[in-house]
């Protein structure tokens, strides 16, 4: 069997086990990541979770020029979604070795790209990938009008609540707190309208808010849907 089939592909027995190879050391590298994070780690567990740290790393960085060596389509695999994620899910450990990580940490923070990888795994994502191609255009037309309504919404609260909460309404920009957290419904209740005016602004907001929150999700189940019907009708 060739390596190529074996990477590639998932319906043979070696496909399997080299997929199901590669999701173990992403869990395992995402568990060592966050118990890094522990305070005050006994320098033998912080030399063990710094092994599983390369160890992973060197088997990511063999799977990403394995994945590059067969492809067909080199350049295009390479700005891929899932070959940017593969170098995304590397490179800080690279960039970081020769560096004081004390004075650039943000690095560290890229190796959380490791958990997209998983993405390529599974009938279920490959599905989720798909219907979300399928309503690109129109996730893309609902966050700009989701955008334009919380611009409108912050200008329409600063305007009734500027003059009897001038500290916390003090701008356009600081009103967008206040929109943000309206409009998806989670309400905080750090800052809330005080005037009559503003109450009734405030529960305009927060009706439309509730479609905010639900047409991305009918989107998605329509689409989830028609993918795996045209699943079966292909099967």
């Amino acid at each position: 069997m060739s390596v190529k089939k074996i990477v590639e592909r998932n319906d043979t027995q070696m496909g399997r086990i080299f997929d199901l190879f590669i999701q173990a050391l992403i869990i395992i590298s995402l568990i060592s990541f966050t118990l890094e994070t522990i305070p005050d780690l006994s320098k033998s567990t912080v030399a063990i979770l710094n092994i599983i740290e390369n160890v992973t790393v060197v088997l990511f960085t063999i799977e990403y020029i394995l994945r590059i060596v067969i492809t067909d389509k080199k350049i295009r695999f390479v700005f891929s979604f899932y070959g940017l994620v593969d170098v995304l899910a590397i490179l800080p450990f690279y960039i970081a070795s020769g560096i004081d990580l004390r004075s650039i940490r943000i690095i560290r923070l890229f190796r959380i790209f490791r958990i997209f990888k998983i993405l390529r795994y599974g009938k279920a994502m490959e599905r989720f990938r798909l219907a979300f191609i399928s309503i690109k255009e129109e996730m893309i037309l609902f966050f700009i009008a989701t955008i334009v309504f919380l611009y409108i919404s912050s200008v329409g609260i600063y305007y009734c609540e500027f003059e009897t909460q001038p500290e916390i309404f003090k701008s356009v920009l600081h009103s967008l707190w206040w929109s943000v957290v309206t409009l998806t419904t989670v309400g905080y209740g750090d800052t809330f309208p005080l005037t009559a005016g503003g109450k009734l602004f405030a529960s305009g907001v927060m009706i439309i808010g509730i479609g905010i929150v639900a047409v991305p999700s009918g989107l998605i189940a329509s689409a989830l849907t028609k993918v795996i019907r045209d699943e079966d009708i292909g099967n």
